[in-house]
């Protein structure tokens, strides 16, 4: 699924332009975790909850699923917090994963899932789906995990990774802003928007 909301786009350009400080994709990349999460979070199921107002009882729903969030250290952190303000009940699992520069595979150097049960429903969270290796590798360790839905929301794919991480996992959820047109010799999409932990939190 693509996120088409005029804001998603508008927030989206911004975190492509190069002269965007820190501070704006920070607060960006936030808001777009927040837009996805909403569109990724309508088939949900929830279960009856009465209640009582000030003026009388009623009955409402309440989310019926426990959901676990999994950023993918370190540009997905960036993504978190937002999701958190829509549901501050969510469990956060940090699962640490690097592309060696040189094959472009994915390496895994942290993660204490296995310390935890698993949760009913996890979103992966990575702005960027690139080659798709990293994405690949989450969603096998989840499985591993015991995991038995999982979604991925990201700002911007290349077709490479796109198509990788449907390979791989057709049963995953796919939620994007955006498909760009390719990789470069580097493993960046492009257009892109650079890398997004440094956009994010440090560099250039």
């Amino acid at each position: 699924m693509f996120l088409s909301h005029p804001l998603a786009q508008s927030f989206l350009t911004e975190v492509r332009a190069r002269e965007t400080s820190r501070a704006i994709v920070r607060h960006r990349v936030r808001a777009l975790a927040m837009l996805l999460f909403y569109e990724a979070t309508r088939d949900l199921p929830h279960v009856p909850r009465p209640i009582t107002t000030p003026l009388a009882e009623t009955e409402g729903t309440r989310v019926a699923v426990s959901v676990g969030l999994v950023p993918v250290l370190r540009a997905g952190l960036g993504m978190v917090d937002g999701i958190l303000e829509l549901l501050p009940e969510a469990r956060v699992f940090h699962l640490g994963i690097f592309r060696d520069e040189r094959t472009l595979t994915p390496v895994e150097y942290y993660s204490k899932l296995a310390e935890h049960s698993p949760v009913d429903v996890a979103f992966i969270l990575d702005p960027m789906l690139a080659t798709g290796g990293s994405a690949v590798a989450a969603a096998s360790r989840l499985k591993a995990w015991g995991v038995p839905r999982i979604k991925f929301l990201g700002l911007i794919a290349a077709p490479e990774g796109l198509r990788r991480l449907t390979e791989a996992h057709p049963d995953v959820e796919i939620f994007l802003c955006a498909l760009d047109s390719h990789l470069n010799e580097k493993g960046f999409i492009v257009p892109g928007m650079g890398d997004a932990g440094d956009r994010q939190f440090s560099g250039a």
